[in-house]
């Protein structure tokens, strides 16, 4: 069985992130691929297809949201991920289970001897009168028929766990600034979200698998499951045994990959990029070491943008002032600084719509 150090890795991730090579596909495509993005914070996902995409618009990008083409919902981790619109209608369900587990394990005395069954249906129906809703008006408007639990807790068990709900623009479209509201996934896509089969298979769990590797390989079950949040996917790889093929990494994990995918050379030059918050090139590992050293691994969850040097964390970044403020986490070259500087500054552009193309560089 082959092994891959972490440099081939790594150069496996940038392919498949599309980070190595700008992609020329349209936004709808470049989401589906990434198996979303995340996007708690609405305007992060801009900037990740920015990175991405070969001459990507903004104006692209809130077009699908507004169309409803893609939405923003709860979903791998619990967290709000931008998905295709298909995508949320065929994996919806496969997640219930975990977003239930996942709010419970926050609010379990809350909810002790409270029937979640009886409590999802009491929001339904409350929902269905196709009023948007944010969580404390829903959690507000229920309280007042069941006291307990209190109204945080009720409102995140609601909406983001029980009832399968997209989040509205204006929240998510570019520049723009809005509360969360919240309608039912029925409604604002005019049907509701696939069953799981009767049989007890799980073609779904088999489509993460082959979704995420495509996005993510090579990469281990804890990985996946890192991405996911999805317990349940281990039988599912067993059943796909067959098409996948397996290296080890340097520490003797197994690997899986889709066969025929790209795995570049080690040796690749890698182009600096710009990732926002949270972006799952970062987020989707259990084992992040093949993009991020151990010292830094404490910002992928802190929410600071990244900057890419040869393919590692190398510096965080912010957009103040019209500027891109850049603070390195080690020394630059002055090759690297002169990379990151053309890149930050064609950034800079891109998010003050051409106002701006001022790099700053913080001291290290």
């Amino acid at each position: 069985m082959s092994v891959l150090d972490v440099r081939a890795l790594n150069r496996a991730t940038l392919a498949r992130q599309l980070l190595l090579d700008r992609a020329d596909l349209p936004a709808l495509d470049a989401v589906a691929h990434l198996g979303g993005l995340q996007a708690q914070e609405p305007q992060e996902p801009f900037a990740g297809l920015w990175s991405r995409l070969r001459g990507f618009r903004a104006s692209e990008l809130s077009g699908l949201l507004a169309g409803r083409r893609v939405v923003r919902a709860h979903l791998m981790r619990r967290t709000v991920h931008l998905v295709t619109a298909d995508d949320l209608l065929a994996w919806r369900a496969r997640h219930d289970a975990m977003l239930r587990q996942r709010v419970l394990g926050v609010y379990r005395r809350e909810f002790t001897g409270v029937d979640l069954d009886e409590l999802k249906l009491m929001g339904m129906e409350l929902m269905s009168d196709g009023e948007p809703r944010s969580m404390g008006a829903l959690a507000r408007e229920l309280a007042g028929r069941r006291p307990e639990p209190g109204q945080r807790a009720l409102g995140e068990m609601l909406l983001a766990a029980l009832i399968p709900v997209v989040q509205l623009p204006p929240r998510g479209l570019w520049r723009t600034k809005g509360g969360v509201r919240n309608a039912l996934v029925a409604s604002w896509l005019g049907r509701d979200v696939d069953p799981l089969p009767a049989d007890g298979s799980d073609p779904v769990g088999r489509a993460l698998v082959r979704r995420y590797l495509a996005a993510y390989g090579p990469a281990a079950t804890a990985d996946l499951r890192a991405w996911s949040g999805l317990a349940g996917l281990p039988a599912a790889v067993a059943a796909m045994r067959g098409e996948l093929v397996s290296f080890r990494d340097e520490r003797g994990r197994e690997l899986l990959d889709l066969p025929g995918l790209p795995r570049p050379d080690a040796a690749t030059p890698a182009p600096v990029r710009f990732l926002p918050a949270f972006d799952n090139a970062v987020l989707g590992y259990h084992d992040r070491g093949r993009v991020i050293d151990d010292a830094h691994r404490g910002l992928s969850v802190t929410g600071a943008r990244m900057v890419l040097v040869d393919g590692r964390v190398a510096a965080t970044w912010e957009f103040e002032g019209g500027a891109v403020a850049v603070t390195p986490l080690r020394r630059f070259s002055r090759a690297d600084r002169a990379a990151v500087a053309e890149e930050g500054s064609a950034l800079a552009s891109f998010l003050s719509d051409r106002d701006s193309d001022r790099v700053r560089f913080e001291a290290f």
